[in-house]
């Protein structure tokens, strides 16, 4: 596997080595001995979870409060999403930015997501089928969210707004501008 570093330090993107033949492909998608000589990391992963959505719709931008906190280690099985990790650390110098990674079937790409930053994707196929390994388990009391359409944030998630399929629950998360972040360096 070939361990991406990004512009905001602790996000990650992961390429596995994929083996392919006549008959398909195979890879390791992860090893936990490998992950931690790559990437420095000794994480745990807990929880699995997998979504399956249409074109245009957007998840998120989610986070888990303290201590509740979750990293996430995702991919793309099926389809094509964007995908976008942004920083709400308080006082980190790269607070509200964000990076962006196109995940897919073909590339099998996966990002790291550390704890503090917020997450989302949003699907450019026609479906997709898009999976989670957490480092917590899900504590709906410490759900938090900030807006996935919040234009100064300056993500240009590939789906025209009258296409954007979002939950009732995300068109409420608040904008980074008026976000009292729990996440401090």
């Amino acid at each position: 596997m070939e361990v991406i570093k990004t512009d905001i330090d602790g996000v990650l993107i992961i390429e596995p080595k994929v083996f392919g033949d006549s008959r398909g492909y195979f890879f390791e998608s992860f090893n936990a001995n490998e992950f931690k000589a790559k990437t420095g990391l000794d994480i745990t992963f807990v929880q699995d979870n997998e979504s399956m959505s249409g074109y245009g719709v957007m998840r998120g931008l989610h986070f888990q409060r303290p201590p509740f906190t979750q990293s996430k280690l995702v991919r793309c099985v099926r389809g094509r999403v964007l995908d976008v990790a942004v920083d709400i650390r308080k006082g980190s110098p790269t607070y509200g930015r964000h990076v962006a990674v196109e995940l897919t079937e073909d590339n099998h790409r996966q990002f790291f997501i550390p704890k503090g930053f917020a997450h989302g994707f949003a699907v450019l196929s026609e479906t997709a089928v898009f999976q989670y390994k957490c480092d917590n388990f899900y504590a709906p009391q410490a759900d938090g969210g900030i807006s996935i359409l919040d234009s100064s944030l300056g993500i240009d998630w590939g789906v025209p707004a009258d296409k954007a399929l979002l939950s009732e629950k995300d068109t409420k998360h608040p904008l980074l501008k008026d976000f009292d972040s729990p996440f401090e360096i």
